[in-house]
């Protein structure tokens, strides 16, 4: 699943090629890809036609367009991309992809906007947009990036590491609380956003930390460090483009990313650590897989439930 960069990736081309047009015409295929969609495909593409694109946001791996119809309020259409979904620049006359979901084409006759989906996990909902819960507040300095508001469906997830509103302290100070294991910590996106499975065991290599280590076993230092070096592996990453394991991934011009080649530990089982050459070592945690070096990131002797 595309995790922060890669979305960020995708937020990028949006808000180049389609923020700023307005939408003529949207064609769903089937009822799937709306299932989120409480009245279903044809309520959400009427919806649609004749909405402005005011912007493309996120916060985390949640991806919306803030849309206004003439005299309305801004909604968000909320996509989700699942394990495989892709938005498509394409020029209208563009032969249609084998697992086209829906396309938009605009008043201007420019580029269709298409959602495809090889896996039909993904899909789209269009729905309100509510006060950022994070945004700006008399004891909290930084601002928030989402002056438009967050959809309804968006509104329980915490800032992630890379907009104003993330503040890694308070978060810092919050995780030395729990019992639970730091990796488990880190992909809680009630705690922060955007951290998945590949940048998660990034992170802990960076800081040599085992996943299993119970937050608090670790010093406030040592959880704000951690933070830092998942913020930065996502950066360098979102340079890159975002990491690509296979074509399911790729920007809105079909391009794919190419940080899988910096990575340091993830997909890395058997190799050695770049750090100390000590052979890495892949396990299984909570239906996903951690990769880990066993000499930098020693196994607790008493690791989090």
């Amino acid at each position: 699943m595309p995790e922060l960069p890669e979305v960020e990736v995708v937020r990028r081309g949006l808000a180049e090629h389609v923020v700023g047009r307005t939408l003529e015409r949207a064609v769903l295929t089937g009822a799937r890809v709306a299932r989120r969609h409480d009245a279903g495909p044809g309520d959400l593409a009427a919806r649609l036609e004749g909405a402005e694109v005011l912007a493309a946001d996120r916060r985390g791996k949640y991806l919306w367009l803030v849309l206004q119809q003439p005299g309305d309020d801004p909604q968000a259409l909320v996509i989700h991309l699942g394990m495989s979904g892709q938005l498509l620049v394409e020029p209208p006359d563009a032969a249609p992809e084998r697992h086209l979901h829906a396309r938009f084409d605009f008043a201007d006759d420019g580029p269709q906007l298409r959602f495809v989906d090889q896996r039909t996990f993904g899909g789209l909902a269009l729905t309100s947009l509510l006060p950022d819960p994070y945004g700006p507040d008399p004891g909290r300095a930084a601002g928030t990036a989402h002056p438009d508001g967050v959809p309804g469906p968006v509104a329980h997830i915490a800032p992630d590491p890379l907009e104003p509103a993330f503040d890694g302290d308070a978060l810092a100070a919050r995780l030395r609380r729990r019992r639970t294991a730091v990796k488990r910590a880190l992909l809680d996106q009630t705690l922060v956003s955007g951290i998945g499975n590949i940048y998660a065991d990034e992170a802990l290599w960076r800081a040599q930390v085992h996943g299993l280590r119970p937050c608090e076993a670790l010093t406030r230092p040592a959880l704000r460090r951690l933070l830092d070096h998942a913020a930065q592996v996502m950066r360098e990453a979102l340079a890159q483009g975002g990491t690509s394991f296979d074509a399911l991934y790729v920007d809105v011009n079909g391009a794919s990313g190419y940080f899988e080649r910096s990575l340091d530990v993830y997909g890395r089982a058997g190799l050695p650590c770049r750090r100390c050459g000590s052979p890495l070592r892949r396990e299984s945690f909570t239906n996903r897989s951690s990769h880990y070096c066993p000499r930098c990131q020693p196994r607790p002797r008493r690791p989090a439930a």
